[in-house]
């Protein structure tokens, strides 16, 4: 099978820390080309990733004919804007978290890539890690009993007033960084929406972004998702989901090692256990996934409208900031 060529908008740091490596192993995905406004920039950056091409703008990578998918690591404000010029270049895109700025920008996104039949995906890759398939396949066979209540807490430590996270006009903060996985997995846990969202969120004096921010999400019924998120924390994470007979804990639920077994933490009144799934390479699961939906003509596996309700999550969690009260989460 002849592997798909995907450029890059962007020289991403994440990408070559975290993804470029991975691809190495992928059978149906070649990283191909970056693209900077920079051309020295990105010269130097296709070399060290082992990228055939380099351009010195967006725009120019979106015109070649050999490309077949863009990944979009942008900083946030820029996601909708390229994410409908790669639309209008007929070229499947997978955005990174989050998709937009807000449930509309998401909608909005969303619409223009259906309208052009280009698949877009919101880059979610935790979800086809194997430790959450199975977390999943616990929660909805009924072995913990009913879902009451999950809490998360994703934290880590940055104070560089340069860095993109650090900057209000670039769509930083804790929220968008962060905040958005902790909203995804609850909603993927519970598998449906909350109704309303309260929140306590504290911004940084100088760089005006949100860094400390806990949340609670209803989901009706008495049951709950609690969140915390930090940008001047001490790094951790954790994901623990409790029912009316058990409870399950994702010991690293995000940030997950390609080279370690996923280790999930199942407590019943029979005892407990700790599952440890294979190891795997969760970046290279989601590229993977995408190329795949791209081959077959089918929905991707995090399709654009579940990106649009975690947007209009975190939409209300940002309205609760400034008003101190419970908002409505908006369908």
């Amino acid at each position: 099978m002849k592997k798909l060529k995907f450029g890059i908008l962007g020289c991403s740091k994440h990408y070559s820390l975290r993804v470029a490596v991975p691809l190495k192993y992928s059978s149906i995905v070649q990283p191909y080309a970056v693209a900077s406004r920079d051309k020295a920039k990105a010269d130097s950056y296709a070399a060290a990733n082992g990228l055939s091409r380099a351009y010195g703008s967006y725009e120019e990578l979106l015109a070649d004919p050999d490309i077949d998918f863009v990944y979009i690591p942008l900083p946030n404000n820029l996601h909708l804007q390229f994410i409908k010029k790669a639309a209008d270049a007929g070229k499947p895109v997978l955005c990174e978290k989050p998709i937009a700025l807000n449930a509309a920008q998401a909608l909005e996104a969303a619409d223009y890539c259906k309208n052009r039949n280009v698949l877009l995906m919101e880059a979610f890759m935790y979800r086809l890690h194997p430790q959450w398939v199975r977390a999943k396949e616990i929660v909805e066979c009924g072995e913990i009993g009913d879902l009451l209540t999950v809490h998360i807490h994703f934290s880590y430590t940055n104070k560089d007033g340069n860095n993109i996270r650090n900057k209000v006009d670039a769509g930083g903060g804790a929220i968008y960084d962060i905040g958005c996985y902790a909203v995804s997995s609850a909603r993927f846990l519970f598998g449906r929406e909350p109704e309303r969202v309260i929140c306590n969120m504290a911004r940084d004096p100088v760089f005006g972004t949100d860094i400390l921010v806990s949340a609670i999400l209803d989901f009706g019924k008495g049951k709950t998702a609690t969140l915390t998120v930090g940008t001047q924390m001490q790094p951790y994470q954790k994901v623990t989901a409790i029912g009316a007979g058990g409870s399950i804990s994702i010991e690293i639920p995000f940030n997950m090692y390609p080279d370690v077994p996923g280790r999930v933490t199942v407590t019943t009144s029979v005892s407990q256990r700790v599952i440890k799934t294979e190891t795997a390479a969760q970046y290279l699961l989601e590229f993977d996934a995408f190329a795949r939906a791209v081959i077959d003509k089918t929905e991707v596996p995090t399709p654009p409208a579940d990106a649009v309700a975690n947007m209009a999550v975190m939409d209300a969690i940002y309205k609760s900031g400034g008003s101190g009260k419970w908002e409505i989460v908006e369908k």
